[in-house]
Parts: structure tokens; sequence; C-alpha cells
């Protein structure tokens, strides 16, 4: 079993170093969709609602390849005219925004259900209490809604993260350098599948061990005040 690279190595890094970044960006954009979506949801108005829930079924019912394929070339002409109005022809929407717009848009949809679940988890005498201290609704949701929320929803999302981490890939699709895509260019030079896929493998595993940690050690921060109270 051969485990030469070929010189390859950097390259693979370089690949991992994409992926990383392509996973933290999506995160932060799913985050806030999900956000956004779960507030609607839980919303007193029933126009929001209904934004909420078409969002959160519309992505959801469609693969996450569609999505990356969709988006890359279906914004290809609304991009182009955007460029020529503003007076750059040559604009266009690369694979790394493709990307981080399609993993981030399914990472939200599925974001608004674990947020929702937290949102409703939380006793309702809690917002009352606020109420009757005199707090206004928008202090309400940051200083006593929120924090409680992210103690409960920070499971879930970690395991939302796990699969983003290994939708990356989907994007080497439309030809962004990321671990699969390298791997793929290094298998076709060398033609050596299983060394490089094996390579590939080792690194979502290890990638995926670190972001576990790093949940890990968030959920426990998330969690002191609480456990301390609880005992």
């Amino acid at each position: 079993m051969n485990f030469e690279l070929y010189g390859f190595g950097p390259a693979l890094l370089a690949g991992a170093w994409m992926t990383i970044k392509l996973a933290l960006c999506s995160l932060a954009l799913g985050l806030c969709l999900g956000l956004g979506g779960a507030l609607a949801k839980t919303s007193p108005y029933r126009v929001l609602r209904l934004l909420g829930d078409a969002y959160s079924t519309m992505v959801r019912g469609v693969p996450e390849l569609l999505w990356v394929l969709l988006i890359y070339y279906g914004s290809v002409g609304f991009v182009r005219a955007l460029g020529e109005s503003i007076g750059y022809p040559e604009l266009e929407l690369s694979a790394f925004s493709a990307g981080v717009l399609a993993l981030g848009l399914c990472f939200g949809a599925y974001a608004t259900e674990v947020f929702r679940g937290a949102l409703l988890a939380i006793p309702r005498g809690h917002r009352e209490a606020g109420l009757a201290l005199g707090l206004s609704r928008p202090r309400i949701l940051f200083r006593l809604v929120l924090p409680q929320m992210w103690r409960i929803a920070i499971p879930g999302l970690g395991n939302l993260f796990m699969i983003l981490m290994k939708d990356t890939a989907l994007v080497s699709v439309v030809g962004l350098e990321e671990v699969m895509r390298t791997a793929q260019v290094a298998v076709t030079s060398s033609k050596q599948p299983f060394t490089f896929f094996m390579v590939a493998a080792c690194i979502y595993l290890t990638l995926t061990v670190l972001s576990m940690l790093a949940l890990h050690a968030f959920e426990k921060r998330a969690n002191r005040g609480f456990s301390r109270s609880a005992a």
C-alpha cells in the first residue's frame, strides 16, 4: 500500500484550509438565517410564520447538491447584468461564494428547526417575568431568551455542523479547490485513487474530531452556570 503523495501534499493542505474557510463562512451565514427563520416561525404574526415555514420547507425539500448548482449557474445572468449596470461587466459569482450561499442556505433551514425547538423549550414564565420587571421585548430577547436558547440548541447545531463539514465536498462540482477537488485532481494525475481518497478521508475525519472537541468545549461553557444551579 503506497502512500506517496507525488508532490500533492501542499495542495491537499491548501484544500483542507479552503474546506475550513468554506465550512466556517457557511456556518456564520446559516446561523443568521436559522435564527431569523426560528424567530419568524415563532412570531405572533401569521405572515412571518408563513415565510419561515416556506423557507425551511422549500430548502430542505431540495438536495444540497442541487442548491449548489442552482445558485452557481443560476446567478450567472443576474450577476453579469448587475456588473454591467455598475460598470463592472466582468463581475461574476465565485465558486467559493456560491458554495457559502448554498451551504449556508441549507444549514440555516435545518438550524431553523433546532432554534425553534430551543425557543419553545424556554418556559413562558421567563418572558412574563421580564415584562413584569419592566424590560422591553428586545431586551428580554437578548438578555433572557437567546442565552438560554443557545445552551439548548448547541447539541443539535453541533450535529448539523458535522454534516456541513462533509457537505463542503459538494462544492467541488463547480471547481472549488477544496479537499475533494484536490484529491480528484491528484487521482487523475497519479492514477492512485485509493491513496488520495484515503488521505481525503483522513483529513475529513481529523476536521470532524477537532470540531467535536471545539463543540464539546462550547457546550461545557454554555452549561457551566446551569450545572451549578442544578447542583
